[in-house]
């Protein structure tokens, strides 16, 4: 049995790079994982084969958080899950969904500016509220932020990094509210991923050697080395700790 044995997870944004990697572990240590995805359900429902046949189990739920209603429509669709399980709390939430934006300030547009707030900074505090309402005590909450949020990077990612400050913020202020229900909140924050994320950079050597010459390890990191954070701050020995922001980045311009 895992640490996180007869607990219910879900991860926002669970069909690929790391929210798929977070998905895996929390299955790996025994949760029931409840995979999001936004438009990719061939890629949740491969997801969620991985996670049962290594032996765990999780389900998934289809949702567009940038839509005004995709709060409710995601609930909606977990609700319609859980029921003949006999409507299980939510124990783990990771707040992983989230878009990049490599805009500066003479380039970025307001509809840009809106598309990505939308989905990294108002989806996460409304799923986490909508989370808090069915989490027992002892429940966590992961909110996955970026280096970029306190780094600037040259400009280069005005909004994108305005948006994971944000989070970072609010997964401070969340860890103040919910605390007295024994609920941690800890925010997360990666620096450059082996994933999808970085689109077709990730394909050359030249860039992936020019970001792990940036870190400390001399490496970029991979989906598993944040997920292995995450299920640590998902587990009971992270009891104490709370309010706080992780920064797993192999030492991103120490």
């Amino acid at each position: 049995m895992g640490s996180l044995a007869n607990k219910v997870a879900l991860v926002t944004g669970a069909s690929r790079g790391i929210g798929r990697a977070i998905a895996l572990k929390l299955g790996a240590e025994g949760a029931f994982v409840i995979v999001h995805y936004a438009a990719a359900r061939d890629r949740a429902e491969a997801v969620v084969a991985d996670i049962v046949a290594a032996g765990g189990a999780g389900c998934i739920a289809g949702a567009d958080l940038t839509a005004t209603d995709g709060v409710e429509t995601l609930f909606a669709a977990i609700a319609a899950q859980l029921e003949p399980r006999g409507d299980p709390p939510i124990d783990i939430l990771v707040n992983n969904a989230g878009i990049g934006m490599g805009r500066d300030l003479l380039s970025i547009s307001p509809a840009e500016y809106d598309a990505v707030f939308a989905l990294n900074v108002r989806a996460p505090l409304f799923v986490a509220q909508a989370a808090a309402q069915r989490m027992p005590e002892g429940g966590r909450i992961i909110n996955i932020s970026s280096v970029v949020g306190h780094m600037a990077f040259g400009g280069g990612f005005v909004a994108y990094g305005a948006t994971k400050a944000a989070l970072d913020y609010m997964s401070r202020s969340m860890a103040a509210t919910l605390g007295p229900r024994g609920i941690t909140v800890n925010s997360v924050a990666p620096g450059a991923t082996a994933t999808d994320f970085l689109g077709d950079a990730m394909q050359s050597e030249a860039f992936v050697a020019s970001m792990a010459a940036t870190t400390a390890l001399r490496a970029v990191g991979q989906p598993g080395d944040i997920a292995d954070v995450v299920a640590f701050l998902a587990s009971p020995a992270a009891r104490w700790v709370t309010g706080t922001r992780v920064v797993a980045s192999g030492g991103t311009l120490l």
